[in-house]
């Protein structure tokens, strides 16, 4: 596994359980899309991403969370139904945003959102401005690239080296990194999280009952598998 790869895995276990936690509370309070019961992750359609969008979301999250020994990558994890649905959500429309203005740049980040773009338009402006970036310097769309050159495009955007026509390039690598991490860690029923996967890889014992008699146990591994909100056990 190389440096970039190891330095991704080192980040989410850093922020896992914080990510685990925070993306249930998240979308438990905001009723976002779950995923049918009848669902057949292996022929997904989207529903809000257009094709050449779905080609970037697979290229962009496979690169944040990329396969290895360690876990799934955010594919194999079913991330991008996880962001594809949510972004038909209340939340994609900005439900649980304040959307009123005045919209102000250059402040602090302690002041949280200020942007004028809803998710949605987030992801629809930010793809297009990515790829029409990649194309005018590499001749190629963001999907089409090498890996390392992903790499270094996701890295740029993500400290705002670059110029996109629609929001700062670090808004939009925000969130995509954001709902990354969220469909990684919430719970199946909301479409990521594929097979209990990432809560596995933290040892992350999911909607279990009652776990009370190992919280004081550092550095013990848990011994039970998750458990998802509708039963299910891996």
């Amino acid at each position: 596994m190389n440096d970039i790869s190891l330095s991704r895995r080192r980040l989410l276990f850093s922020t896992a359980p914080v990510a685990a936690l925070g993306a249930a509370q998240a979308i438990g309070l905001a009723g976002c899309a779950k995923e049918p019961a009848t669902s057949d992750k292996r022929t997904y359609a989207p529903t809000f991403f257009t094709a050449k969008e779905w080609m970037f979301i697979h290229a962009a999250v496979d690169r944040l969370i990329p396969p290895d020994a360690a876990g799934p990558s955010a594919v194999e994890a079913g991330v991008p139904q996880f962001i594809d649905r949510q972004l038909e959500a209340p939340y994609g429309h900005g439900a649980y945003f304040y959307m009123q203005g005045p919209f102000l740049t250059d402040l602090p980040p302690t002041l949280g959102y200020q942007l004028r773009y809803t998710p949605r338009e987030l992801y629809r402006s930010g793809i297009a401005s990515a790829d029409a970036a990649c194309t005018q310097t590499a001749g190629k769309v963001f999907a089409a690239l090498t890996p390392d050159a992903q790499d270094r495009f996701l890295s740029a955007l993500e400290h705002n080296k670059v110029i996109l026509s629609g929001p700062p390039a670090a808004a939009f690598f925000a969130q995509l990194l954001q709902n990354t991490r969220e469909g990684y860690f919430a719970d199946p029923l909301y479409g990521g999280n594929h097979d209990m996967g990432g809560w596995k890889m933290i040892g992350f014992p999911g909607a279990r009952a009652d776990f009370t008699d190992w919280i004081d146990q550092a550095g013990k591994a848990y011994p039970l598998g998750p458990v998802a909100i509708d039963g299910a056990r891996s």
